[in-house]
C-alpha cells in the first residue's frame, strides 16, 4: 500500500506523444474522462507532472488499469501502458497527515489496523486479510500483490468500502504495498 504524502496543491501533467517527451505534447490542469474528445486517445508515451499526483486510466470514465505519475519527470510511461491511456485524474485530496482504516472482516468487523504511511502488508500477518476499509485522510493506493503489480485501487478520503462485494478485487485477498 502506498499513501502519497505531497502537501495539497493543483498541478498540471504534460502529456507527450512519445518516450523521452518527444512528440507532439498536450497540457492538462483538471480531470478528462475521455481523451479522444481532444484527440489524445492511445497515445501517450511520457509525462511531466506538477503538484499532485495524476491517475491514468486505461479506459475511459476512469476505468480499467491504472498508473500514477507523483511530482516529475516520467520519460516512459510503463510497456503496460504505453499508448493506451484514455482518461487522466488528478488526486485533489489533501495528502498531509494521511490515514486508513483496515479491516479483517467486511462491515468493519474483526481485528483492525490504522495505517498512517506507506506500508507493505505481505511483511506482516495482515497480508490476505484485509476485507473492507475507511479512508480518514488522504488518497490510498492499494495494490493486489506486494510489489504493486495485479489489480490496483485508488482508495480515497471519507471512502467507506464495508464488504468485499463492494470492494475492488484486491481487497479480500492481497491488500499491499
Amino acid at each position: 500500500m502506498i499513501c502519497f504524502q505531497f502537501p495539497f496543491s493543483m498541478g498540471k501533467i504534460t502529456v507527450y506523444e512519445h518516450a523521452n517527451f518527444q512528440g507532439y505534447s498536450k497540457e492538462f490542469t483538471s480531470d478528462i474522462a475521455n481523451l479522444k474528445d481532444v484527440d489524445w486517445n492511445d497515445c501517450i508515451s511520457s509525462v511531466r507532472v506538477v503538484g499532485q499526483p495524476w491517475v491514468a486510466y486505461e479506459h475511459s470514465n476512469y476505468t480499467g488499469q491504472l498508473v500514477v505519475f507523483e511530482e516529475g519527470e516520467h520519460n516512459f510511461v510503463g510497456h503496460n501502458m504505453n499508448d493506451k491511456i484514455t482518461s487522466l485524474q488528478m488526486i485533489t485530496e489533501n495528502l498531509h497527515n494521511p490515514q486508513i482504516t483496515l479491516y479483517e472482516h467486511i462491515n468493519y468487523q474483526g481485528r483492525s489496523r490504522v495505517i498512517t504511511e506507506p506500508t507493505n502488508l505481505s511483511r506482516g500477518h495482515d497480508d490476505n486479510t484485509i476485507s473492507s476499509h475507511k479512508v480518514q485522510r488522504g488518497a490510498w493506493l492499494l495494490c493486489e500483490h506486494s510489489n504493486g503489480s495485479g489489480f490496483c485501487y485508488i482508495a480515497r478520503e471519507h471512502e467507506h468500502l464495508p464488504s468485499s462485494s463492494s470492494n475492488p478485487p484486491a481487497m479480500g485477498r492481497d491488500t499491499s504495498h
